[in-house]
């Protein structure tokens, strides 16, 4: 796996969340690492090319964090950004069509079929991620949002709701108990 890369994408994502066109806040920050870490983790799991996943885990949402109006297409613009980013860094040209088809791939609200195991890892970390951040999602429900009590907890529980059902009929299997978790916390 190459940390070099890894740690300069780490760097220039964590740069990026830091700057004032950066809507989402640092939360975006946790989420991102959320979607690493549950990657690389469905990658072991489902013998996955980790690297690949790690790599687009991370430039994900590179889009969105960018420029907010790239929000509704992030995944297309991050796709072409990552590109532009991973030559910069002197990543290997091969593996680059193989980042940007996870990137292209992962939001559930988008049907975008995956074509490769890789994909799949890239797109269930990003749902499963919200289990791991609901701190993040009550503040955008309540701080963002400003909703409030009752229809912030709804939003929540809808949001982990919908990420649960996006999610792979393995890594379903695989994260039930953390989704319910999650849910109980809410109840």
């Amino acid at each position: 796996m190459r940390n070099d890369i890894l740690e300069a994408l780490r760097r220039e994502v964590y740069r990026r969340c830091q700057q004032p066109a950066n809507r989402f806040g640092m939360g975006c920050y946790d989420h991102i690492e959320a979607v690493v870490k549950n990657g690389v983790e469905l990658a072991r799991k489902y013998g996955a090319d980790e690297e690949i996943v790690a790599v687009a885990a991370w430039l994900h949402d590179i889009a969105s964090v960018t420029d907010h109006s790239l929000y509704e297409l992030h995944h297309e613009h991050g796709a072409e950004m990552a590109r532009d980013i991973l030559i910069q860094l002197g990543y290997d040209q091969e593996k680059i069509p193989l980042v940007q088809a996870c990137i292209h791939s992962h939001r559930g609200s988008v049907l975008v079929g995956k074509s490769s195991i890789e994909e799949i890892c890239v797109a269930d970390a990003d749902a499963i991620s919200h289990f791991d951040s609901v701190p993040n999602l009550l503040y955008l429900a309540y701080v963002q949002k400003g909703m409030g009590l009752h229809e912030g907890k709804a939003f929540v529980q809808q949001k982990l709701r919908r990420s649960f059902e996006k999610l792979s009929l393995k890594s379903r299997r695989h994260y039930r108990e953390k989704y319910e978790r999650a849910m109980e916390l809410l109840s």
